[in-house]
Protein backbone atom coordinates (compact mmCIF):
# COMPACT_ATOMS: atom_id res chain seq x y z
CA UNK A 1 0.00 0.00 0.00
CA UNK A 2 1.74 3.38 -0.93
CA UNK A 3 1.16 6.92 1.31
CA UNK A 4 -1.67 7.69 -0.16
CA UNK A 5 -3.45 4.90 0.09
CA UNK A 6 -2.34 4.09 3.51
CA UNK A 7 -3.96 7.53 4.98
CA UNK A 8 -6.63 7.36 2.49
CA UNK A 9 -7.86 4.17 4.44
CA UNK A 10 -6.79 5.56 7.83
CA UNK A 11 -8.91 8.68 7.18
CA UNK A 12 -11.81 6.27 5.86
CA UNK A 13 -12.09 4.44 8.87
CA UNK A 14 -11.23 7.00 11.32
CA UNK A 15 -14.21 8.45 10.21
CA UNK A 16 -16.17 5.55 10.26
CA UNK A 17 -17.19 5.56 6.78
CA UNK A 18 -16.49 2.30 3.96
CA UNK A 19 -15.41 2.31 1.04
CA UNK A 20 -18.92 2.35 -0.69
CA UNK A 21 -20.11 5.53 1.66
CA UNK A 22 -16.75 7.40 -0.08
CA UNK A 23 -17.69 6.13 -3.31
CA UNK A 24 -21.03 7.89 -2.98
CA UNK A 25 -19.33 11.14 -2.19
CA UNK A 26 -17.37 10.93 -4.65
CA UNK A 27 -19.64 9.52 -7.32
CA UNK A 28 -18.11 6.53 -7.81
CA UNK A 29 -18.02 2.96 -7.08
CA UNK A 30 -16.96 1.40 -3.66
CA UNK A 31 -14.28 -1.00 -6.09
CA UNK A 32 -12.43 2.27 -6.99
CA UNK A 33 -11.85 3.18 -3.53
CA UNK A 34 -10.99 0.11 -2.52
CA UNK A 35 -8.12 0.32 -5.68
CA UNK A 36 -7.27 4.01 -4.76
CA UNK A 37 -6.48 2.62 -0.84
CA UNK A 38 -4.42 -0.37 -2.42
CA UNK A 39 -2.56 1.99 -4.62
CA UNK A 40 -3.51 -0.03 -7.48
CA UNK A 41 -5.08 3.55 -8.93
CA UNK A 42 -4.26 7.06 -8.62
CA UNK A 43 -7.25 9.60 -8.44
CA UNK A 44 -7.10 12.71 -10.43
CA UNK A 45 -6.58 15.78 -8.62
CA UNK A 46 -10.15 16.81 -8.52
CA UNK A 47 -11.26 13.78 -7.00
CA UNK A 48 -8.19 14.08 -4.65
CA UNK A 49 -9.11 17.56 -3.64
CA UNK A 50 -12.65 15.98 -3.19
CA UNK A 51 -11.35 13.61 -0.55
CA UNK A 52 -9.53 16.09 1.30
CA UNK A 53 -12.33 17.84 1.97
CA UNK A 54 -14.38 14.88 2.55
CA UNK A 55 -11.87 14.05 5.67
CA UNK A 56 -11.52 17.89 6.31
CA UNK A 57 -7.43 17.28 5.53
CA UNK A 58 -5.23 19.69 2.97
CA UNK A 59 -4.78 18.36 0.04
CA UNK A 60 -1.23 18.57 0.56
CA UNK A 61 -1.34 15.72 3.81
CA UNK A 62 -3.45 13.38 1.50
CA UNK A 63 -0.65 13.65 -1.56
CA UNK A 64 2.69 14.08 0.31
CA UNK A 65 5.04 11.05 0.44
CA UNK A 66 7.74 12.57 2.48
CA UNK A 67 5.95 13.22 5.29
CA UNK A 68 7.53 16.51 4.96
CA UNK A 69 4.36 18.93 3.78
CA UNK A 70 1.79 16.98 6.20
CA UNK A 71 2.67 18.13 9.55
CA UNK A 72 -0.93 20.13 10.07
CA UNK A 73 -3.07 18.04 8.53
CA UNK A 74 -6.60 19.39 9.60
CA UNK A 75 -7.92 22.51 7.39
CA UNK A 76 -9.09 24.32 10.46
CA UNK A 77 -6.10 23.98 12.07
CA UNK A 78 -3.92 25.27 8.81
CA UNK A 79 -6.87 28.29 8.74
CA UNK A 80 -5.78 29.01 12.80
CA UNK A 81 -1.84 29.12 11.85
CA UNK A 82 -2.77 31.51 8.47
CA UNK A 83 -4.90 34.02 10.76
CA UNK A 84 -1.54 34.18 13.69
CA UNK A 85 0.79 34.73 10.83
CA UNK A 86 -0.92 37.49 9.67
CA UNK A 87 -0.79 39.10 12.86
CA UNK A 88 2.00 41.59 14.53
CA UNK A 89 5.27 40.11 15.89
CA UNK A 90 3.84 40.72 19.19
CA UNK A 91 0.47 39.17 18.78
CA UNK A 92 2.42 36.44 17.87
CA UNK A 93 4.68 35.99 20.24
CA UNK A 94 1.67 36.43 23.26
CA UNK A 95 -0.60 33.45 20.76
CA UNK A 96 2.43 31.11 21.17
CA UNK A 97 3.72 31.31 24.70
CA UNK A 98 -0.07 30.88 25.76
CA UNK A 99 -0.46 27.55 22.97
CA UNK A 100 3.45 26.34 25.00
CA UNK A 101 1.66 26.70 28.32
CA UNK A 102 -1.41 24.58 27.26
CA UNK A 103 0.60 22.21 26.00
CA UNK A 104 2.53 21.99 28.78
CA UNK A 105 -0.32 21.55 31.66
CA UNK A 106 -1.90 18.70 28.70
CA UNK A 107 1.44 16.83 28.73
CA UNK A 108 1.84 17.42 32.67
CA UNK A 109 -2.11 15.79 32.85
CA UNK A 110 -1.47 13.10 30.99
CA UNK A 111 1.57 11.92 33.01
CA UNK A 112 -0.10 12.28 35.82
CA UNK A 113 -3.59 10.32 34.25
CA UNK A 114 -1.36 7.07 33.31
Amino acid sequence: MNSFGRKLTDLRKQAGFSQQQVAQKLATSGAIVGRYERGEMKPSIEVAAKLAKIFNVTLDYLVDDTNSLSMIRNTDMLKRFEEIEKMPDTDKQHILYTIDALIRDAHTRNTYAS
